[in-house]
């Protein structure tokens, strides 16, 4: 098995981004407070330019593809500073779900070696609509 190390640089990137989607849920809690959403919103973007790198960030969210996705996210972040966090926050909601669409099947792996909620996952039920969703045909 290959060895995998984390540096202090990805590690403190990590822990911001995990500090950007708890500040995120605490301002969508507290009914939308503008103040939470836009300090989360800021510690989850640092937090990615220092796991990935600050260049690997930028090339990220400039590729063709994903020119939906960052326009929506930039203007939902936009929205959520100058003082509109709900029309902001469906923006970003869109925007993240654009941008990192192509990262799913990736955590679903992930989500399944997970002790407990991977037994779950791996229920017939739960896998018959993970494959309708993914659009495979399921024979009912």
């Amino acid at each position: 098995m290959a060895s995998f190390e984390m540096g202090d640089r990805k590690k403190i990137g990590l822990g911001l981004t995990g500090f950007g989607i708890f500040f995120t849920f605490l301002g969508v809690v507290f009914l939308f407070d503008k103040g939470l959403l836009a300090m989360g919103n800021i510690l989850f973007l640092s937090g990615v330019a220092l796991t990935i790198g600050p260049k690997s960030t930028l090339q990220f969210f400039i590729k063709p593809q994903n020119y939906k996705g960052t326009i929506s996210f930039g203007f939902g972040f936009f929205f959520v500073i100058v003082g509109w966090p709900i029309l902001g926050m469906i923006l970003e909601s869109y925007g993240f779900i654009v941008l990192f669409s192509g990262f799913w099947p990736t955590v679903a792996v992930f989500l399944q070696r997970i002790p407990l909620l991977g037994w779950v996952l791996q229920h017939p039920l739960f896998r018959s609509l993970m494959d309708r969703y993914r659009g495979k045909r399921v024979p009912v």
